[in-house]
């Protein structure tokens, strides 16, 4: 078993940090972290005492899971690298970063293949890997099935419905939010139209993430009354003249299967794209769960008159979207000999 920690055990994604390595078949939760104002107290989740985030409470931890908030992740995170504890973070610090590998799991774990022959034994430094913005994982893993299977994809725009669980603990006001939409959420956007674009390029260029050059992104991101699961509406264009059909973007979301599986990960789903044929599917309360919250259900596929395309998906945002990704990151990792 392999010695593992969670920073940021109290908040909402290290909550669900706990819940995904419970009895996990290859990781072993052995501390865990939060700030000074939670040390010492036992955390319910695991049993185990909460020290605060410094890399002397995690000597035995061949790697860390962060679910710090981006105001203090990017020091801390850093000094664990620094004492050779691998990192693997939900946090935005070091996503756009141009030599750390941003990772989605059902997506492009090809770029974790630039770790291969990395030895924090031999450098004294463990490495830093990065899951995405939750709303940018679930957009990216319907649009690199498109790319592989049609080309590339000339531009798109996105309109979120997002959980209230994203926004972590308290989270939003229930004043502001009850029978409410608030049409902005803080960076969101800029996220979205930023991250898929390193997530889908074509990885290590001159010993840089290189991006998609294709690509053109239009965000507008919303917090809606739901608790968890992220609904997002999307409509592109591709560059190709032969524009695939609806039925024929169904049969590649079907057969659309990625790394993680062929690789048997334990957390990996049996099918990464879930489509929805109803006309009312997919739905944050019925659909979410689905594949244990590691598959995207995608459904309402059809024309679009501005554009070529549109339909809608749902992503489970605390999973997928957040903790369930760093952990199957962690998963690819341990396939590919990284640790």
């Amino acid at each position: 078993m392999i010695q593992v920690g969670i920073l940021g055990i109290t908040g909402t994604v290290g909550q669900r940090f706990a819940q995904l390595l419970n009895n996990h078949p290859q990781f072993k939760v052995v501390a865990v972290g939060a700030s000074e104002r939670s040390a010492g107290r036992v955390n319910a989740d695991t049993g185990l005492t909460i020290t605060i985030c410094d890399p002397a409470h995690f000597k035995s931890c061949v790697v860390v899971f962060s679910a710090l908030d981006s105001s203090v992740a990017g020091d801390i995170e850093g000094k664990f690298a620094s004492a050779g504890i691998h990192v693997l973070s939900n946090a935005r610090n070091y996503r756009m970063e141009e030599t750390v590998p941003l990772v989605v799991p059902l997506v492009n774990t090809s770029h974790l293949d630039m770790l291969k022959g990395y030895s924090a034994a031999n450098s004294g430094k463990g490495f830093i890997v990065t899951n995405a913005n939750c709303s940018s994982t679930g957009l990216v893993v319907p649009l690199k099935a498109l790319l592989d299977k049609f080309g590339p994809i000339d531009q798109l725009h996105v309109t979120t419905q997002q959980a209230i669980s994203g926004a972590g603990y308290p989270g939003v006001a229930s004043l502001d939010i009850l029978e409410n939409v608030v049409p902005f959420i803080s960076g969101e956007e800029e996220k979205m139209e930023t991250e898929p674009l390193k997530i889908l390029g074509p990885g290590l260029v001159d010993g840089k993430f290189a991006f998609d050059q294709d690509m053109r992104i239009s965000a507008t991101c919303t917090r809606v009354p739901v608790i968890d699961g992220h609904t997002i509406h999307v409509s592109l264009r591709f560059k190709t003249p032969n524009k695939p059909t609806p039925a024929e973007i169904n049969a590649c979301f079907s057969s659309y299967k990625c790394e993680a599986q062929t690789l048997g990960c334990p957390s990996a789903p049996s099918r990464s794209i879930i489509v929805r044929t109803e006309d009312n599917r997919p739905q944050p309360r019925v659909d979410r769960d689905a594949e244990r919250g590691f598959a995207v259900s995608v459904g309402r596929v059809r024309e679009c008159k501005l554009l070529d395309v549109k339909f809608t998906l749902l992503v489970h945002n605390t999973v997928l979207g957040a903790a369930g990704s760093s952990v199957l990151n962690a998963e690819v990792c341990v396939a590919k000999g990284l640790f």
